[in-house]
Formats: C-alpha cells, sequence, structure tokens
C-alpha cells in the first residue's frame, strides 16, 4: 500500500478527481451568457438607444447581477450541492452583510445631507 493509498483512505478529498469541475459544455454556455451579457449593456451605452438614463443604468445593474450569478454558477461552481452547500451559504452570508453595510451607508449619508448641509433657498436669500 502506497503513501498515497493511505492518505486517501483518511481523507476523501485528496483522491485525485473528487473535486467539483465543470464539463466543457458548462464552460461553453458560461462563456456565452457571460459574451451576451456584456454586449447587451455595451450596446446600451455605445449604441443610440432612446432610453431615458435611469432605465439604462438600472438595466446594466440588472445584467451585472445575473453575469455576476452566471460567473458563480458556471465558473466557480457554486452551487447548493459543492462543499455541502457550504460555500452557498457563506455567500449569502456576505451579501447580507454587503447589503446591510451598503443600505446603512446610504442612509447615513442621505440623513447627514438633509440635515447638515445649508438649504438651496437660505443659500440664495443672502
Amino acid at each position: 500500500m502506497s503513501a498515497h493509498d493511505h492518505a486517501s483512505e483518511h481523507d476523501p478529498g485528496l483522491v485525485h478527481g473528487t473535486e467539483p469541475h465543470g464539463t466543457l459544455r458548462e464552460y461553453v454556455i458560461g462563456f456565452l451568457l457571460s459574451v451576451v451579457l456584456t454586449a447587451v449593456p455595451f450596446w446600451l451605452v455605445m449604441g443610440d438607444v432612446s432610453w431615458s438614463k435611469q432605465t439604462i443604468a438600472f438595466t446594466i445593474m440588472a445584467f451585472a447581477a445575473v453575469q455576476m450569478v452566471v460567473h458563480m454558477v458556471f465558473f466557480l461552481h457554486m452551487t447548493p450541492k459543492s462543499e455541502d452547500g457550504w460555500t452557498l451559504t457563506s455567500l449569502v452570508f456576505t451579501l447580507i452583510l454587503v447589503v446591510i453595510t451598503l443600505a446603512g451607508s446610504l442612509w447615513v449619508m442621505y440623513h447627514l445631507d438633509n440635515n447638515m448641509m445649508p438649504k438651496h433657498e437660505v443659500s440664495q436669500q443672502r
């Protein structure tokens, strides 16, 4: 019995080929989705689109969010099955913390701007 066989008995993670890898088909699907999810926002910015700026910005952010999910699923293999769901659980926890931090920061900055900055009407009367 070799050292490699002995090590693989105790730790199944050491056995070659047990890590989740994508197939060529999954990589091609992920690549094609990434290209489309990049090309459409590029066209929205560079093309002569008659949408409002807010609609274009919202659409680009939606495409960016979908592209992040595509990268996580097709390239990083973050699925509920990988590592017994711990990678997905840690991702959800991280996203919750990021949302709380960003929302709190925006809330604080909004209220600081409203309560600390002089009103526009007051500055024009002087």
